[in-house]
């Protein structure tokens, strides 16, 4: 009898364990839980999986600070030549890949394939590592984005450089057919005229953004967190 028992509670408690309240979820939205699936649609994507691991962290690291506030990352692979379409935008609540668009680099970054980084104003290079998306306004570029770098030292002058996210018009495939890469910013994340509003709407206030280089400043920002 008290076998039968011991099975039957097992069993109950297993139950319970499954049995969740209506509209609730097993686990909270963006929880390292949900990866596996999210992994494997951006790796479909092409987005490489040791890049969405450290994007993954970089956001952890907002959202525990209280930066960012919904299940949205953009994720922004500069070690691709500009030709490629390297900008992510993730639903990490159901494991979507909701924009996968080009966009540019600064012009003293390099040529297809960006090779220098700054954070310094007036360089015209782009910067690397973990930003939080801010409010949109309208400027010489359109809808714009206003982006917070949050890394000490590396991009942590984005708003007073007017590192911003911005459509432009050599952000295309005609450019790429006759240039054999992008057209170059001073420094934003340029999207093509058609993508930048879209994007925008989707990843606007308090949202991360991560770019990605295996440049040694990167490198070591990330050891030091």
């Amino acid at each position: 009898m008290k076998r039968r028992w011991a099975v039957s509670a097992v069993a109950a408690a297993s139950v319970l364990c499954v049995i969740l309240p209506a509209g609730a979820s097993e686990r909270p939205a963006g929880s390292p839980a949900t990866t596996p699936a999210l992994a494997t649609v951006a790796t479909r994507a092409g987005l490489r999986p040791n890049v969405l691991r450290l994007a993954l962290e970089a956001r952890a690291r907002a959202e525990a600070r209280g930066l960012a506030t919904r299940p949205v990352l953009t994720v922004i692979d500069y070690s691709l030549p500009s030709r490629k379409r390297r900008l992510w935008v993730l639903d990490l609540e159901h494991a979507r890949v909701l924009a996968h668009e080009l966009v540019a680099h600064g012009r003293e970054t390099g040529g297809d394939v960006a090779r220098r980084f700054s954070n310094r104003p007036g360089s015209f290079q782009s910067s690397l590592g973990t930003f939080v998306t801010g409010e949109t306004y309208t400027g010489a570029h359109g809808l714009s984005l206003r982006l917070r770098g949050l890394d000490q030292g590396l991009n942590d002058q984005a708003e007073a450089r007017g590192i911003v996210l911005h459509g432009a018009d050599y952000v295309n495939a005609g450019i790429v057919d006759k240039l054999g890469r992008l057209g170059r910013s001073q420094g934003c994340p340029a999207l093509s005229p058609a993508a930048a509003p879209r994007v925008i709407e989707l990843i606007r206030d308090r949202t991360v953004v991560f770019a990605y280089h295996p440049s040694p400043a990167l490198r070591r920002t990330l050891a030091s967190r």
